[in-house]
């Protein structure tokens, strides 16, 4: 019995523990998150400057094309994953996963009509044994300080990729911020791109050396950084779904030590029965 009352202790000791080191990573995951929501919010005024610059060409009577606004016959399709580098983030990269899997399913015949390209190394590490084309040969860590040249390469390859017709739109999955407890999937179609518009105000600017060299500079700016975009919005949600995580392990190892607690009180209390009676049952022998 005192055994079985010194093993209890010990779990709950240990449980103690561990319920520290997740309430200490909940904390520095809000701490993330907090950092993650205001780079989304410096990040837009930039990337709507562009998007209305590229409103006001379209809107205007100028005659201007690119292949990037242009409709064709989808043959192939490439996607892009963005998933984390590191788990302890409950169902955040799973259920991705199996969205993203039931959805290409229901769509495509073979897997010969689709690519992939993946951000973090969960991602990559979860289909690079699986048979799907993926676009880019390694992995591509999603940090934490998300940093624009970790991922233009990628980026700019699928964007080469539709260029040359060798993928005829372009898809993203991610999990979008809503709020620190919720993160839904999305599936983002970014190219070809179906409707840019741009503020309304007057714009006091003209265009040199034409509009068409512009909207040709500026599409492809606009594509990645609206990708850029999209892996800040889930880095953010990365960050609330582990502080989730962490505080539901917190909460759960509290209730396992107070569980623990009360059957380590009722097999000291049977220990401490079991002495009395062997002390009553020996004074009782020598009389």
């Amino acid at each position: 019995m005192a055994g079985s009352a010194r093993d209890i202790k010990n779990k709950i000791t240990s449980t103690k523990k561990i319920s520290q080191i997740t309430k200490a990573m909940h904390m520095v995951s809000a701490s993330k998150l907090r950092r993650a929501e205001k780079v989304m919010k410096d990040y837009r005024p930039f990337l709507k400057s562009v998007k209305d610059t590229i409103g006001h060409i379209l809107s205007s009577n100028i005659d201007v094309s690119h292949k990037m606004l242009e409709r064709r016959v989808v043959k192939k399709t490439g996607y892009l994953l963005i998933t984390s580098d590191r788990g302890l983030a409950g169902g955040y990269n799973n259920n991705l996963f199996r969205q993203f899997l039931n959805d290409v399913k229901g769509k495509h015949e073979t897997t010969d009509d689709y690519a992939v390209g993946i951000i973090g190394n969960k991602g990559y590490g979860y289909f690079k044994n699986k048979d799907v084309q993926i676009i880019n040969d390694q992995v591509i860590y999603n940090r934490d300080d998300v940093q624009f040249i970790d991922i233009i390469l990628l980026i700019q390859k699928m964007i080469d990729m539709y260029l040359l017709e060798e993928i005829d739109e372009i898809i993203v999955y991610y999990n979008k911020y809503v709020n620190s407890i919720k993160q839904d999937i999305i599936a983002e179609k970014i190219l070809p791109v179906e409707k840019i518009e741009g503020d309304e105000k007057q714009v006091l600017y003209v265009l040199e050396p034409s509009p068409q060299e512009v909207l040709n500079t500026l599409m492809p700016v606009y594509i990645q950084n609206v990708i850029y975009g999209y892996i800040l919005n889930a880095k953010a949600s990365e960050h609330a779904a582990t502080m989730t995580a962490m505080k539901n392990a917190t909460d759960n190892a509290k209730e396992i030590v107070d569980n623990l607690t009360l059957h380590y009180n009722r097999a000291r209390q049977a220990a401490i029965t079991q002495e009395i009676t062997e002390i009553v049952g020996g004074a009782a022998a020598l009389k």
